[in-house]
């Protein structure tokens, strides 16, 4: 695939490929507009990594992961739109650089691709453990968007999402996935793609504009990069103010820090995707996510043969955590959810330590749950 293969009318209506996901996180991130990749490679985002250096105008080999998203920082400032892949012993040593360039509000995307931990953990075993990790990654609490694919149409639907809402809310922005879905090549029909669409950036336009422009209604400032002729930029990862003069404790100040939570939250309505699936008369409701979505496809397809009257969810977009989940899961009596973890962290993001009555919790780690496992978990109390 390269970028001068983008589907229309007169691709053929078939054309099956063996691909993994991480092919198609890179295209996808390219056509969006990703024009930078900055890495240091690590399994298992190697492929990432190798197809990013084929892939993108600029790539660079970075000595670590600190000094990769540092680099990534300078690029985005700059107007780039870079992007990196990493696994959780890199992701670790990348999160002040993270939280620092979310306190500058620089468009970036970080693909995390999750395996066994804790730790380095297994490097070639895949799991769904970092998503806790994700929840409070930033100090206080504050939001990041975060999207995980459970499939390769996903793979290439979320990464332009991913991209889209980073410059649309000068956010970094982490697509969550793991090892089965970036390495595991499928026979796949690249016909039924959808185009992508390039990412626009929209800057200052003032002439006498000093600093940091005031928020729009969407409460996300306009893009001016560093080393503008037309206007003053001041980026700071301190508390600040609107022009990007550190304020400690200064009211203003405090207003926009609480700004930077506050805008991904107002815009979660423009790129909160899930799968929802609903059977009228259904009491059970299976939950998965990541590669465990597709178990829970088959589990779903499996009960309603044997008549058991089940519905399905899928979220897409787990961070921030979308407050109609709560409410269509309280439709049902049963909830079962799917991960392929030791402890059920989405579970836990739902309902915390005390969960809910009827909740069941199907997990594992060093292996992928099975329809099996999940069909169990459903049939068991009848």
């Amino acid at each position: 695939m390269t970028g001068s293969d983008t589907p229309s009318a007169s691709v053929p209506t078939r054309c099956r490929l063996l691909l993994d996901g991480s092919r198609l996180i890179i295209e996808s991130l390219a056509r969006a507009g990703a024009d930078t990749y900055v890495g240091y490679p690590i399994t298992p985002a190697n492929l990432l990594y190798a197809y990013g250096f084929q892939r993108m105008q600029t790539a660079l080999a970075a000595p670590d992961e600190i000094t990769a998203l540092q680099w990534m920082a300078g690029f985005s400032a700059s107007g780039r739109l870079p992007v990196t892949a990493t696994s959780f012993p890199g992701f670790s040593l990348m999160v002040e650089s993270i939280n620092m360039a979310h306190m500058m509000e620089l468009p970036m995307v970080v693909v995390l691709v999750q395996r066994l931990g804790p730790s380095t953990g297994s490097a070639t075993v895949g799991a769904s453990g970092d998503l806790l990790l994700l929840a409070g990654m930033i100090s206080g609490g504050h939001s990041l968007p975060v999207f995980c694919p459970t499939d390769l149409n996903d793979c290439w639907e979320l990464s332009a999402l991913a991209l889209h809402t980073a410059v649309r809310l000068r956010s970094p922005v982490v697509l969550l996935t793991s090892k089965e879905m970036v390495m595991t090549q499928r026979d796949f029909d690249v016909a039924g793609l959808k185009t992508i669409e390039q990412v626009t950036r929209s800057g200052a336009t003032s002439e006498t504009e000093l600093g940091i422009s005031p928020a729009q209604e969407s409460m996300v400032p306009r893009f001016v990069s560093v080393g503008s002729s037309r206007h003053q930029v001041r980026l700071t990862a301190s508390t600040h103010d609107r022009r990007g003069i550190h304020q400690s404790l200064a009211a203003e100040a405090l207003a926009n820090t609480r700004r930077l939570h506050e805008k991904v939250l107002r815009s979660l309505p423009e790129y909160l995707l899930m799968e929802l699936d609903e059977e009228p008369g259904a009491d059970t409701i299976i939950v998965a996510w990541d590669v465990t979505a597709q178990a829970a496809r088959h589990a779903t397809a499996t009960l309603r043969k044997q008549g058991r009257k089940v519905s399905l969810l899928l979220p897409k977009t787990l961070l921030p955590l979308a407050p109609d989940l709560p409410k269509i899961l309280a439709r049902y009596p049963r909830v079962v959810v799917a991960e392929e973890n030791l402890t059920g962290q989405f579970s836990q993001l739902l309902y915390g330590a005390a969960g809910r009555p009827g909740l069941k919790k199907v997990t594992g780690i060093g292996r992928l749950l099975s329809p099996p496992d999940i069909t169990a978990a459903v049939t068991d109390d009848d």
